[in-house]
């Protein structure tokens, strides 16, 4: 694992943004994973001005989510469909037709499980994932658990991730409590990944998925096995690791 420490989160996002733009020009056609939440808000408008700029162009592009909340449709402020066309697909030129969510809204969800899955495989495999890391080391909503999950899935939602994920509601009990997710086999299988993290209240998450045991009790903890990660962190949330000596 490539480890990059930045002074803060725009310095992040802007290396973020730059390896992702960098993707794009080497394979135009690429296919990218992407997340949401706060975090990767700073890499999407990086790779916005990019594109703007003319420094990047994402016309031939594809793209995957990594999760999306079960009963919000697209039109909901609130879904992560919604989320990605605001802050990133309508600002770029991408075609809409090639950007893919799960459906939040399908009702036969097991269904939707499986075409996702076979979706992704379609179009050859993740060319790059972007990676956020929860405050109970989630990635993507794989919470923890005994077994690593392997196909996307339908999971609960933690107490934690609720609680972390109410800022985005009205009230608490307005937060989803499934949610749709690509499972650790499709984001393993990405040939490559950009790991993201910021803030000192991640400090010790990331250390435990960084430097700790290999376990589904901290799903993060499965990058250490993956050939090509660039995990990229402000101070704040490299303290421990920095505080060890081991970045």
């Amino acid at each position: 694992m490539k480890i990059i420490k930045t002074k803060c989160y725009d310095e992040m996002s802007r290396h973020a943004a730059n390896i992702i733009a960098a993707q794009a020009i080497i394979k135009p056609t690429s296919l990218f994973g992407f997340a949401t939440g706060s975090t990767p808000l700073g890499t999407y408008k990086a790779l916005i001005e990019k594109n703007k700029a003319g420094d990047v162009d994402f016309s031939g592009c594809k793209t995957v989510n990594l999760d999306e909340y079960v009963g919000l449709s697209g039109d909901n402020e609130q879904s992560y469909y919604y989320y990605m066309h605001k802050n990133l697909f309508s600002q770029i030129n991408i075609n809409p037709a090639n950007t893919h969510l799960p459906n939040g809204k399908a009702k036969d969800i097991d269904a939707e499980l499986k075409a996702y899955d076979a979706l992704i495989a379609s179009m050859g495999g993740i060319d790059l994932q972007l990676l956020g890391l929860g405050h109970d080391g989630h990635i993507g909503f794989n919470e923890p658990a005994d077994h690593f999950s392997k196909g996307t899935n339908c999971v609960e939602l933690t107490e934690m991730t609720i609680e972390a994920n109410k800022r985005f509601f009205a009230s608490i009990d307005d937060v989803p409590r499934k949610a749709i997710t690509m499972g650790m086999r499709e984001i393993m299988q990405a040939k490559k990944i950009v790991f993201i993290v910021s803030g000192k209240d991640k400090a010790e998450i990331l250390y435990k998925s960084v430097f700790g045991k290999i376990t589904p009790e901290v799903p993060a903890s499965i990058l250490q096995l993956h050939p090509d990660v660039t995990l990229i962190a402000d101070e704040a949330a490299m303290k421990i690791i920095t505080e060890k000596g081991l970045a």
